[in-house]
Parts: C-alpha cells; sequence; structure tokens
C-alpha cells in the first residue's frame, strides 16, 4: 500500500515553488500531487482512461490492465498517428500497460495481486462482471482494506444493470438529443462523447475525495458513477427546469432557452458568436452597434423581455451587424468587453489558445520518443502535471510490473 501522510497545508499567502520530483516504484519521476499513489485501471474506451490518464498526469502510477487483444480503441480509426489510433493515444499516457487473459488463472491470479497492491482500483465492467474471478470490491478489499474501488457503469447496478454503457445510448435516454439541433429537424448527438468525458470527471472527483477521506481514517471504500446519473447532472439547468417547472425544453438549435442575444449571428462576411447575459452588456452591445434606443425599448429592456420578444430582436441585430465583416465585429466587441468567439474548428481552436499563451499543446514522452498531447487542464504551482510516458503499447511493461508485484509481496 501507498497511503501517505497527512501534510499540513501552508499558511495562507505563502509562497508556493515547484515541489522536487519523487520516483515511483518503477523509477519515474513524478512531481504532481498524487507522487506515489498507484492505480490499477482495469477500464477502457473512454470514460475510465480519461479519469486514470488525468490522476497519472497529476503523479500516479498508472498500471493499465488489457486483455490481450487491447482496449478497443486501439482499434478505433482513423485518424492515426504512426498507424496508432488518435483516440487510443488521446487518453493513455503516463499509463504502463500488462495484458492479462481472464480465462487463464494465473493470469486472474496476477490481476488480483496488482489490485490488492493498489491504492486506488478502477473499472468499468458491467455490474457483477469482475465477481466470478475474485476481482470485486468485496474480495479486492478484503485482501487491501484501505482500497478506493471506483465502478464506472452505463446505467448503474440496480434496474440498468444489463444496458450496455455507450455514451451514444445515454445522450438518447437522457434527453441530450432532444435538445441538440435545429427545431423540426433530427436530433442529433454532441460531436464529444461528452458524458463519457463527464463521467470520468466525476470518477476523479470520487477518487479524490476518497484518497481525502483515507488520509485521515484509513479506511478505503467503493464509489460508484454511472453515465446516466452524470447527464442528468451534467445537463443542470434543462433538468432542473423541468423538475422545478414542469417545463420539458425542446431543440432550439444554437439559441439560449433563457437569455438572448445569446448565439451565431450573421455579419458581412460570416458569423460570430454573441453571449449577451446581463442588461449591462445589452446596453453596451446597443452603444456599440449604433443603436442606442433598443436598450431602452420596452421590449427589450430585462432578460425575460429580450427572450420573450427574440422574434422582433433578431432581425434588427441581423440588420445591424451587416455593416462589417465577423473580424472587425470581433475585434470592436472584445473592446467593448462583451462576450463574443469567433466559430473555429478544432485547428483555429488549438491556434487560439496558442495566441492567449495557455500553451495547450505539450510533448508527451521524453527525447527522440515524443508525440504531442493537450495539456491537462489543471494547472498546480507547486506540484505540476507531467507528461514523461508515451501510451503503452500492449503488454509493454509486464516484466516491470511483474517486478513491481515481487517486491510489494517481499514487503
Amino acid at each position: 500500500m501507498n497511503l501517505q501522510s497527512t501534510v499540513a497545508p501552508p499558511a495562507p499567502g505563502a509562497a508556493h515553488s515547484p515541489q522536487p520530483a519523487r520516483r515511483d516504484a518503477f523509477g519515474r519521476e513524478a512531481s504532481g500531487p498524487l507522487a506515489g499513489i498507484v492505480i490499477a485501471d482495469f477500464s477502457r474506451v473512454l470514460a475510465g482512461p480519461y479519469c486514470t490518464m488525468l490522476l497519472a498526469d497529476m503523479g500516479a502510477t498508472v498500471i493499465k490492465v488489457e486483455s490481450p487483444s487491447g482496449d478497443e480503441t486501439r482499434q478505433w480509426k482513423p485518424p492515426v498517428f504512426e498507424d496508432q489510433s488518435t483516440y487510443y493515444l488521446s487518453i493513455n499516457r503516463n499509463k504502463r500497460s500488462i495484458a492479462l487473459d481472464f480465462g487463464d488463472p494465473g493470469d486472474v491470479e496476477t490481476a488480483g495481486n496488482i489490485a490488492a497492491g493498489a491504492d486506488v482500483v478502477i473499472e468499468n465492467f458491467k455490474p457483477g462482471g469482475l465477481d466470478r474471478f475474485g476481482l470485486d470490491y468485496g474480495s479486492i478489499a478484503e485482501r487491501n482494506p484501505a482500497v478506493i474501488y471506483a465502478s464506472i457503469t452505463g446505467f448503474g447496478s440496480a434496474g440498468g444493470a444489463t444496458l450496455p454503457g455507450y455514451d451514444l445510448l445515454v445522450q438518447a435516454m437522457s434527453g441530450l438529443m432532444s435538445l441538440t439541433g435545429d427545431p423540426g429537424f433530427p436530433a442529433y448527438r454532441s460531436g464529444v462523447a461528452v458524458f463519457d468525458v463527464i463521467t470520468g470527471l466525476h470518477a476523479a472527483i470520487g477518487v479524490l475525495s476518497a484518497l481525502h477521506e483515507r488520509s485521515q481514517s484509513g479506511r478505503g471504500q467503493r464509489i460508484e458513477v454511472n453515465l446516466m446519473s452524470s447527464a442528468l447532472s451534467g445537463m443542470v439547468n434543462q433538468t432542473a427546469g423541468f423538475l422545478l417547472s414542469g417545463n420539458v425544453p425542446t431543440r432550439m438549435g444554437n439559441e439560449h432557452p433563457s437569455i438572448y442575444p445569446y448565439e451565431p449571428l450573421p455579419t458581412a462576411d460570416g458569423e460570430i458568436i454573441l453571449a449577451i447575459g446581463n442588461d449591462r452588456q445589452f446596453r453596451t452591445l446597443c452603444d456599440v452597434l449604433g443603436a442606442p434606443d433598443l436598450a431602452t425599448d420596452p421590449r427589450f429592456g430585462t432578460p425575460p423581455d429580450r427572450s420573450h420578444h427574440r422574434k422582433e430582436l433578431r432581425p434588427l441585430l441581423v440588420d445591424l451587424m451587416a455593416a462589417k465583416p465577423a473580424s472587425e465585429w470581433f475585434d470592436v466587441f472584445t473592446e467593448a468587453r462583451l462576450p463574443c468567439a469567433p466559430i473555429n474548428d478544432v485547428r483555429g481552436g488549438i491556434e487560439f489558445a496558442e495566441r492567449l499563451g495557455l500553451e495547450p499543446v505539450v510533448d508527451v514522452g521524453a527525447g527522440d520518443d515524443t508525440i504531442p498531447g493537450v495539456r491537462n487542464p489543471i494547472t498546480f504551482s507547486a506540484t505540476p502535471a507531467s507528461y514523461d510516458l508515451v501510451p503503452p503499447g500492449i503488454d509493454a511493461d509486464r516484466g516491470d510490473i511483474l517486478g513491481w508485484l515481487q517486491s510489494q509481496q517481499q514487503r
């Protein structure tokens, strides 16, 4: 076990400086806040691997346990980078891989030893799927009472236990697809597996919370998250709007149900996003557009007024914004501190982040063995994230992992 001692936080206002890197059981230098924590990762595809990658960036040692055929995303192509799936590469850095066949009793024993030696176990098998291998929470906790055991499912372990947990299914069942797209047209899924990502984040929050509790009590516990619950929570105002008012929201294209203007609007040569959330911003917008009288028009005086009269307001704004191209409006609106945005493609999004100094792209790996990756979005002043291990090949670290197990058993 790698239970860390509780360290008193610095006094308020105390200066922070990067902490020296420590080496884990595999020799990896890790300066992040989770250095010393070992995670047995029995997850695959997206929600679980995204969670464990974020934790690995923060210094945790992540042992990725795969079947001999590997994580399914290894074969999700195109696009590719040197014939490797970019999907797999996007969520599996800073990990070590071992391939184990659960039809082989020896490999099952190895899997159990890995789980028993870890601080955290993360799995996304169907509910009960690991029971017959002795890899369920009860079996692992009997050997390792301090273990944090996180289970990720599609629809929970009760009535939805037999349902397959795919993000697209949850987007449909949760109601998100009923909100996505233009009125009168078919429903659309999000362009990203948004509920897999949200569930991965919820799993990470749960793991970190349980580790904090364990640092005080010494107790482990089981965490359960599922895509459906994460979806209903993640739709925030839309689900709350139904629960509190009985309103069933519908597709509105790019419009917002409660505020206006909050959508793309045409200009002389293309569209630009405006996100006007309060009266002050609306008055500023009217001044910038040369139409201050709109701000005093009783139809548009408050957010509910503007929302109710959007059909009258929109053509007035469209006429005024036809005077300039989108790039000029962006400069004008930004100078006036109005929320606005160009509509970029992914290349444009990365380039825009670079211009802002966000340094969105990092080198993953070391020396000549590096690939580009997206920076971990969390910045730590004293314990920065690291990106020293490229996503592993199948079974690439068997020797090191078995050596670590042997050292654990000799303690």
